[in-house]
């Protein structure tokens, strides 16, 4: 093998002649994925449009002005759900379910909040969670 500073017979640096793995590219069609939310302004903005609880999580979600902008997407979790720990792997529960379902079911141009729910969030098979937060979707879209 050559030094990375000196070309192959190619012509091209050794270091980057090596085979890349395959990554998506930007023209592949997949689901678009949510912005994340990360001002307390939009949280309270979403915790003031319709609402939504059901047994694992409380959907938070409003239409925004701009109706052909992004879907955005918050999470967040009260010290009521436990220590950092629980919390975090609350959150990590919901950015999860947030990324497989929110995709098909969401509506572009409107704010979600997801609020994890105390010794149900972190708990509650997936299976569940995920269709909790397919039903809270269909009930705030009216």
């Amino acid at each position: 093998m050559l030094p990375p500073d000196q070309p192959d017979d190619a012509g091209t640096p050794a270091a980057l002649s090596c085979p890349q793995p395959a990554m998506a590219s930007p023209a592949m069609p997949g689901p678009v994925m949510p912005v994340t939310l990360t001002q307390r302004r939009d949280f309270v903005a979403a915790s003031h449009g319709r609402r939504q609880g059901t047994a694992g999580i409380h959907l938070q979600g409003r239409p925004r002005t701009d109706a052909d902008g992004p879907m955005r997407v918050g999470y967040t979790c009260s010290k009521k759900v436990g220590n950092a720990v629980a919390r975090n792997r609350a959150k990590r529960r919901l950015r999860e379910i947030a990324r497989l379902v929110l995709p098909l079911h969401g509506r572009a141009g409107w704010d979600y909040v997801l609020v994890g729910r105390p010794q149900t969030t972190a708990t509650l098979p997936f299976g569940q969670l995920q269709t909790d937060l397919i039903r809270a979707l269909e009930r705030v879209h009216g």
